[in-house]
């Protein structure tokens, strides 16, 4: 294959030391996994990992790099991997997980969908959700009550996605759906980090919590899509509207039952997850930062409509750069693993066939040479000014293959933050242990507790209010 630039010396890349006789850095990696790749991508950047039973994984870190494993030869660079095969089993072989010609006729099926006139409907439902709850948060600060804030995103964020998707609230379900996502998020890192996998079939008490997860999800989902098929389209106008009656342009077919179930379970969990875990981040780094929050609060508190509108945030320009900057530095996307398919040349290192490569925005992004002091909360490097190459700031991944629902998140982080900065500010509790869980995106491994203070901003509902 072409090789990509830095070619002036192919060699095999450094290696991250301490690996253990035949499990190599699988314990390190399990224990703490952000930090094993940033002390890996010290190293170079394209740096190795002794992944034990699996051969060596591939670190790429430096933008280059970065550009050719997602762009130049993503086809060489195949979702083959332990990570997909597990998400396949989950989620089934919606876009996220799957590739070849049957991805790219998905994406043209489902592409449509996300058009930016088409996800602007949607903005009512977003600030009509956030509005509800910045009302109870507001009789919490009354109360002076501790809550957890990253557990309010998840519910917030399902919220929005179940009634963009298909016109249901499915956190009035959360007894139900919430614990399955959680199950199989937890179980996601286990699985994948283990020297040998386990079968799935095993009876084994994980598995069977596992099997349980699925088997709930899939139920829900199906459930929801039939009744859809019996009493046909809504008046709503949702997701699962366009997806239904979405038609490939090339061949005229549309998604089978099982594709669309899999779209379907594959948008309502990583599409609540992954903002969800985003906005927890901002509300951290705000609470730290109060110079900054005060300042969002006050651009906040300029505006003289009732409600947020989708207009409104480009008047707040600090609201997008504060979100952006909380992504570079807690991308919830925080690594993508691919598999060689063929042996290349990356960065003037050799990836050989059928090794693991893994591409980390958190680690790219905290690219001193990119970021100056790049440890430090500084939404002002995302002024209008700034540019920042999409391989070097790649929070919903790049090329091809970039998120289809990144318009819908960043819109749906910007309106929710807003609405909810807009009637309360929030402050970390003294006892919080603020401490990342990588798992299938950056969580809060003890939860996210907070008590809000309700600002002098009180905006009323009117008759054609959201």
């Amino acid at each position: 294959m072409q090789s990509s630039p830095h070619t002036s010396s192919t060699h095999h890349g450094p290696m991250l030391p301490g690996g253990r006789p035949v499990i190599g850095h699988l314990p390190r990696m399990r224990k703490d996994p952000l930090s094993t790749l940033l002390a890996t991508s010290r190293l170079g950047d394209v740096a190795r990992l002794n992944m034990g039973p699996r051969g060596h994984a591939y670190l790429v870190g430096h933008p280059d790099g970065v550009k050719r494993v997602l762009l130049d030869a993503y086809t060489n660079y195949s979702k083959q991997t332990r990570g997909f095969n597990t998400l396949r089993v989950f989620l089934g072989r919606g876009l996220l997980t799957s590739e070849g010609s049957f991805w790219r006729k998905q994406r043209r099926i489902a592409q449509p969908a996300f058009h930016h006139a088409k996800i602007q409907r949607f903005a009512k439902v977003m600030v009509r959700a956030a509005e509800d709850l910045a009302q109870r948060w507001v009789e919490r600060a009354r109360r002076n009550e501790t809550f957890d804030v990253a557990d309010d995103m998840m519910q917030l964020t399902l919220r929005i996605v179940g009634e963009c998707l298909f016109s249901t609230d499915p956190s009035d379900e959360s007894s139900v759906i919430g614990p399955q996502v959680d199950v199989l998020l937890d179980r996601f890192i286990t699985r994948i980090t283990a020297p040998v996998p386990i079968p799935l079939n095993w009876p084994l008490a994980g598995n069977r919590k596992v099997r349980h997860a699925i088997r709930v999800m899939h139920e829900f989902t199906d459930e929801i899509i039939d009744e859809r098929r019996r009493n046909g389209p809504t008046e709503h106008g949702d997701l699962l509207d366009m997806l239904m009656s979405a038609r490939d342009e090339e061949t005229g077919e549309g998604m089978s039952p099982r594709q669309l179930r899999d779209e379907v379970l594959t948008l309502l969990v990583a599409g609540h997850e992954t903002t969800a875990a985003a906005l927890g981040w901002t509300w951290t780094l705000l609470s730290r930062h109060p110079e900054i929050d005060e300042r969002l609060g006050a651009d906040l508190a300029g505006l003289t409509t009732p409600t947020i509108e989708p207009d409104d945030l480009q008047r707040v320009p600090l609201i997008r750069q504060v979100i952006q900057e909380s992504m570079r530095l807690y991308p919830p996307a925080w690594i993508f693993a691919r598999k060689a398919v063929e042996t290349d040349e990356v960065c003037g290192v050799t990836i050989p066939a059928g090794h693991l490569v893994i591409v980390s925005p958190y680690v790219t992004h905290r690219r001193p040479e990119i970021f100056h002091d790049p440890e430090r909360f500084l939404p002002e490097r995302f002024e209008p000014e700034s540019a920042f190459s999409r391989y070097s700031y790649f929070p919903f991944g790049a090329g091809p293959r970039i998120c289809i629902g990144n318009g819908f998140a960043m819109m749906e982080a910007q309106l929710a933050l807003a609405v909810l900065r807009r009637r309360v500010k929030l402050r970390l509790t003294p006892e919080a242990n603020v401490t990342p869980n990588p798992l299938l995106t950056l969580r809060f491994r003890e939860g996210l507790p907070v008590r809000a203070t309700e600002t002098h901003a009180n905006p009323r509902r009117t008759s054609q209010g959201y």
